[in-house]
This record gives C-alpha cells, structure tokens and sequence, in this order.
C-alpha cells in the first residue's frame, strides 16, 4: 500500500505547493503554508463540484427571467442586510467572534420560517441539549425546530436529500470533514471541498443555505479566501464584548445592497431589533462639551447620525499620539495637516484622540468635517452649539467636497431634531427642510466660522 503524498495548502488562497516555503507563491502571504495529505484521486471535482459533460451553453437572452423568491426571517433587521430576506438556492456565509450571537440569531430565524417552510438546523459544534436549553431561553418557535447534530458531510447530505429542507443552516463548516479526504476538520482541503458540496447541492435543490464560519484573532474569516467567492453573501457580527448591542453587516452581497447593517439588543430572550439606532451612537449630555459632534453617515440604505468625539490634550513626549477608535488613523493625521496649513490650527504639539461613539465603525470620508469640528472645538475648550450636525469630505487643498445622498442625510437629521447642518455647498438642497437651517460651506476655514457665527 503507497504512503500518502504530502502537499502544503495555503491558508489564505487555497493554493497547494509540494514543498514547503516560507511565502505562499500564489498569494504572496507569509507563514500560511499547512502541511496536509494529498486528497484521494476523484475527491474533487472542481469548485462546485461540478459533473463533467454537465448543462451545454445557452444564450443568455433565452434564459427565463424569474422574480427572485425571499423568506423573511422574521427580523426586520436581520432582513435588511440579506436585501429582503433569504433568497431560494442562495448561500449566506456569517462570521463574528466566538459567543456573539451568531447562532442564537440563527436559531430565532429558523424558529419563525419553520412555521412556513421545512428547514433543518445542523450543529457540528453543540449537542442537541446544549442547543434545546438555548432555545428554551429565548422561547418562542424554536422548539420545534428541527435539528441534527452532526459532522459528516455524506450524513448530512443524505439527511437534506431525505427531508428536503427549503432552508438549512450549518453551524458551523469548520466543523464538517468528508470522509474521502484524510485531511482533519478545519483544514484548508476539508473547509474547500465541504463548502463547494454544500453549495453545489443548494443551487441545484433550490436550498437556502446558511453557514456559519469561525474568524481568526485578526477577525476575518479562518480557511481559504476561495470560500467567501463562491457564496452569496458574506455577513459579519461586530460588537463589543461589553457591550449588550451587536453589528451585522454585508460586506459581499449578490442580492442586495453591500455594507447594509442592521442593529440588535441582546437580552435574556435573545437578540432583539433596534429600530431607532441613531439613538444608540449619539450621547446625551446634561448640556453642550467641548470636543463632540454630530455627523451623519450613510450605511447601506439607512442614515445614521453619529456623534463624533475628539480630546485633545498637550503632548508630554517629543512625537504626540494620534489615536482612532471606529476611524481611519491616516485619514486623522491627514485632517490635522489640513487644519494646519488651510485653516490656522496648529496640534504639532497635541495629543489627539477621537472616537465614534457606539462602537460603530466609519470608513467614509464625509466624517471628515465631523471630525475637523470635533478637534477644533476640544482645542479651544468650545462646545459645539446645541443642535447642529455637520457632514462632508475634507480634501488636501482645504475644500469641503459633497457626500452621497445628501438629501437623505438631512432629512433624518431634521427628523431626530435637529436645527442647524453644515453641509458642502453641493449638498445644499434646492428645497428648505421643514425645521432645518442648513448652511453649505466651500472649504474648511469658512466652515470652522460659521460653526459658531449662528
């Protein structure tokens, strides 16, 4: 009997290589080389798994067009970033840190759809007690969920073929090993060809398949990159471990918007909707401090307001510390050179600290002129004046460049209450805005005025 052939499979792409090396040549990444046996010759059949000599080619015009069919999962939230709920014959990848809230999402989800469609919930990683004292907690339809705990793909396989779910989840694919391959569970091999079975049966059964996936300390999904291109969507849990609220966002999305984000409460009865999340990322104080603006920031489809807080403080060391929680810390040291030379406002030697209050995390750069207030008001010991919101992209030369959907942006500012919105002169709206004064500004000297001239 030959001994197993020896191969190393990269981590991060999937790539194989017979000899071991310190950097992947197909991806170019360091220390992502594992060394693993060769699969069995036939284990694999491709990406999907696909038959040879399977559907020939056809034109494209003669393909029927079909409204895609949606389940709702009973959270508007948890809707919202899918685009409207599961889509027949989709496959939906979630990932978040351990005891997030993952499955317990996923659990109330397949509670509601049962009601209307056979669905099948697959845990690798509990036992059927551990996940029945879950679903007791949080109460509702989940008790009557079914459920097999199991790790064998052809098992598993096998019980889909039998029952014919319309929905499974698979908590989680880490957990899942073929038995054709020696590689353990978890490997690069074995996430691979587990997935690409998994995602071949669902588009061929019309399944809706959710699966959940494990991260790594850096927070982006363990296993091979080629595991979140062949899927759907890809959903991330973020939140704070302190924290009672949670973050879902799409970040890849074929049937819906990227970057759609939904907010949720845990509670002892399980995650809960927040319908009004403004009001989590905006702090109340008793009256105006130095060092806070709003903004308003656009995730997906919905506009959130954000309060935005800087301090500002003299440096005690020869560098001063520049330090972002929720922003970009390039984007801050580019802020402060822009203050500098266009608008007079030194911080060379100034500690400067700023933060996105809520955990929420903003990439966009019409936080610029937030965050130029924030530190502007913080350094001269100013407060922001009740009321005002402020938004818009700060370019090199000092100017205030507009953001999208400008119009959406004021509106749900004048609809939480406030009166006055410094604006880039391109979002200024044609029509007034019923309780909203709104001021549009050129570049950031003459916005830093009229911040405190109204």
């Amino acid at each position: 009997m030959s001994r197993a052939r020896a191969q190393y499979v990269c981590s991060a792409c999937g790539g194989t290589t017979v000899k071991w090396q310190g950097r992947c040549p197909h991806c170019a990444e360091w220390n992502t080389l594992v060394a693993e046996s060769a699969p069995a010759r036939g284990a694999g059949r491709g990406l999907l798994g696909a038959e040879p000599g399977g559907q020939g080619v056809v034109l494209m015009n003669e393909v029927p067009a079909e409204q895609v069919r949606r389940f709702h999962t009973g959270s508007d939230e948890f809707d919202r970033v899918l685009g409207g709920g599961l889509v027949a014959g989709s496959v939906v990848l979630i990932g978040g840190d351990p005891g997030i809230g993952k499955s317990t999402l996923l659990l109330q989800a397949m509670g509601v759809l049962h009601a209307d469609h056979p669905v099948l919930y697959v845990s690798g990683e509990e036992s059927a007690a551990q996940i029945a004292m879950r679903a007791r907690r949080i109460g509702g339809e989940s008790l009557a969920l079914p459920l097999l705990t199991e790790t064998s793909l052809e098992h598993i396989v096998g019980a889909i073929e039998r029952d014919r779910p319309q929905v499974v989840v698979i908590d989680s694919i880490q957990t899942l090993y073929m038995e054709d391959l020696s590689a353990a569970p978890g490997s690069v091999s074995q996430v691979r060809e587990c997935a690409a079975r998994l995602t071949r049966l669902a588009k061929q059964r019309d399944i809706s398949l959710v699966m959940i996936g494990h991260v790594t300390k850096e927070g982006t999904l363990a296993g091979p990159r080629v595991l979140e291109h062949i899927v759907d969507a890809v959903v991330y849990f973020e939140g704070d471990a302190h924290s009672s609220h949670r973050i879902v966002r799409a970040f890849k999305n074929r049937f819906g918007a990227v970057n759609e984000m939904g907010v949720f409460a845990m509670t002892d009865r399980g995650l809960r909707g927040v319908s009004n999340p403004s009001a989590l990322f905006l702090s109340r104080h008793e009256r105006p401090v130095p060092g806070a603006c709003v903004m308003v920031t656009q995730e997906g489809s919905r506009p959130l307001l954000v309060e935005i807080q800087a301090l500002v403080d003299t440096a005690h060391v020869p560098n001063p510390r520049r330090l972002t929680v929720g922003l970009d810390g390039a984007r801050l040291a580019m802020l402060l050179a822009v203050l500098g030379r266009h608008a007079g406002v030194s911080c060379a030697d100034q500690d400067v600290f700023v933060n996105a209050v809520g955990g929420v995390r903003i990439s966009e750069p019409a936080a610029d002129l937030a965050v130029c207030c924030a530190v502007v008001s913080s350094l001269r010991d100013r407060p922001v004046p009740q009321g005002v919101v402020a938004f818009g992209e700060v370019g090199l030369a000092g100017e205030i460049r507009p953001a999208p959907r400008g119009q959406e942006r004021l509106r749900e500012a004048a609809k939480l209450g406030f009166s006055r919105a410094i604006v880039p002169r391109a979002n200024a709206p044609r029509q007034s805005i019923e309780g909203l004064v709104v001021v549009p500004v050129s570049d950031i000297s003459e916005a830093l005025k009229a911040l405190w001239s109204g």
